[in-house]
């Protein structure tokens, strides 16, 4: 990109990034370290998982007015207008609570290559940005490595953001340039400027160096591997980066998908369980079977039953199990709520967390026929499984593996922040999802713990066999780093939020 009078600055191409482990860089953050320009995503994020719906839809009707102010009058005028109809009257810690559990996950996914090769291959980095801080320095810092963040004040009462903002304003054009003479008036000036846009050039052109991020060509977002820190846990009900487009679709379809969702609930629990795949095929949710899987047990010759050993995506898992076997498996659960313990068509067994005494029970229902567990604990979204629980491995020798893999457009099933009861309306609402069941072959008897092997080293083979025939990860988190990193607390207890990081480590 050549210097022109419209444009002062080289292109970000042009910029090296050998040697500059002692350099500081100042970037911008939407069309600079974000390849999308737009802010309307994430808002519209924080509006549907802190306010619904109908939240969701007041910040849409208000977007055409947010754009015409942007475009044509004032770019600070039409953020306020955004950041207004999203945070007027929610509380703050709710706001932070999206932005450590939500937000990373889409942010992640729109990282610029380009911005992040020179990023990166600085020693000190600092990012400036016209967004609310609140909304943006969790995944800043925290999966980035930002020394620094400086955005935009929202104004607060009492907890709750007002939809106002305090002074300087919205950070832009010479308001970006002040907060980072301000950030760096004690400090030499900064090596790097980044940035994409006109109002960007007052703050870059305070730097020894400056480059502009082109809009286009469109370029591929970094991929997940080369992050410095993978996403293994997030939160939130959208799948997909919800634009004006698909907030607009995610409006309509929601009365729509829940009217669905009952009748496939209800199918569900009210059909004879060999009539269910069949039901479910008919209703749009699709279940694929692999391997093959054991017969029941004959009670009539003393067999015991099978324990089948499950990955965990959605509290779903048993029931297409039984869905995939054409009987009904009682499962064992860790933390099931009461409407979705009614709903069931499965019967439900909550373990107390006491040793003995769900030992107790496990083997008494082994006696009974067949069961399922899922070891991890909690369900996780990524293509990781989560350390496994040892107990079911002391318990029997009769234990098959079984992968569970599925696939969701527009809802997750699963929440670590929310109320649990809306986790099988929200899988079913989706317009077409997807289960994959593989059953894998019974755990020989040299593997199991009568011929010796430990009950950890039972578990961590079956993890690994599992995450084999996924294509997963394993890693040593349990049920408590999750929810210490998305809902501030262990699952049980709650405590002052407090992140987890987030390392993966061999299986």
């Amino acid at each position: 990109m050549a210097k022109t009078k419209e444009n002062p600055f080289p292109s970000i191409a042009q910029c090296a990034s050998i040697g500059r482990d002692k350099h500081t860089v100042v970037a911008d953050m939407d069309g600079t370290l974000l390849r999308g320009r737009s802010s309307f995503p994430y808002f519209a994020l924080v509006a549907f998982e802190v306010g619904g719906i109908l939240r969701l839809l007041f910040l849409l009707l208000a977007s055409p007015v947010a754009g015409i102010l942007y475009y044509f009058i004032s770019e600070a005028a039409g953020i306020r207008v955004l950041i207004f109809a999203t945070f007027v009257g929610m509380k703050v810690s709710d706001i932070e609570s999206v932005a450590r559990a939500v937000l990373p996950k889409f942010y992640s996914s729109d990282l610029h290559p380009e911005t992040w090769r020179v990023f990166s291959s600085c020693g000190k980095s600092c990012v400036l940005t016209a967004n609310p801080r609140v909304m943006v320095e969790a995944f800043l810092k925290d999966y980035l490595g930002a020394d620094m963040v400086t955005g935009t004040e929202i104004h607060v009462f009492r907890g709750r953001a007002t939809g106002l903002v305090k002074s300087p304003g919205i950070l832009v054009g010479k308001n970006k340039a002040d907060a980072l003479e301000n950030a760096f008036k004690d400090k030499p000036v900064a090596d790097i400027a980044l940035g994409d846009r006109k109002t960007d050039y007052p703050f870059m052109k305070l730097c020894k160096e400056s480059y502009v991020v082109p809009a286009k060509p469109k370029v591929e977002a970094v991929s997940h591997d080369k992050l410095p820190k993978p996403i293994v846990f997030h939160d939130g009900r959208l799948v997909q980066k919800p634009t004006p487009f698909m907030a607009l679709l995610t409006i309509l379809w929601i009365p729509v998908g829940f009217l669905l969702a009952c009748l496939r609930i209800a199918a569900g629990a009210l059909l004879p369980m060999p009539l269910v795949y069949y039901a479910f095929w008919a209703l749009g949710v699709r279940v694929h079977i692999k391997g093959t899987p054991p017969p029941p047990a004959k009670k009539s010759i003393g067999q015991t039953g099978v324990l089948f050993i499950c990955s965990h995506r959605t509290l779903l898992d048993p029931i297409f199990l039984s869905t995939a076997l054409g009987r009904k498996i009682p499962a064992v659960t860790y933390s099931l709520s009461r409407l979705s313990e009614v709903i069931s068509p499965i019967k439900t067994i909550r373990l107390s967390r006491d040793r003995a005494t769900d030992a107790s029970m496990i083997k008494k229902l082994l006696e009974a026929g067949d069961l399922v567990i899922c070891p991890e604990g909690t369900t996780c979204r990524e293509p990781f499984l989560l350390r496994f629980s040892a107990l079911f491995a002391e318990l029997t020798n009769e234990l098959v593996p079984v992968a569970m893999a599925n696939r969701m457009s527009m809802f997750h099933g699963t929440t670590a922040r929310g109320w649990k009861g809306m986790d099988p309306f929200y899988f079913f609402m989706n317009p077409s999802p997807a289960y994959e069941v593989t059953f894998l072959n019974k755990l020989p008897h040299e593997l199991t713990c009568s011929a010796g092997k430990s009950s950890h080293e039972v578990a961590n083979y079956i993890q690994r066999m599992i995450a084999a025939s996924l294509s997963y990860e394993c890693t040593s988190f349990t049920r408590k780093d999750k929810y210490r990193a998305l809902a501030g607390n262990d699952g049980t207890v709650v405590e002052k939020p407090k992140l987890s990081p987030n390392k993966v480590m061999g299986c």
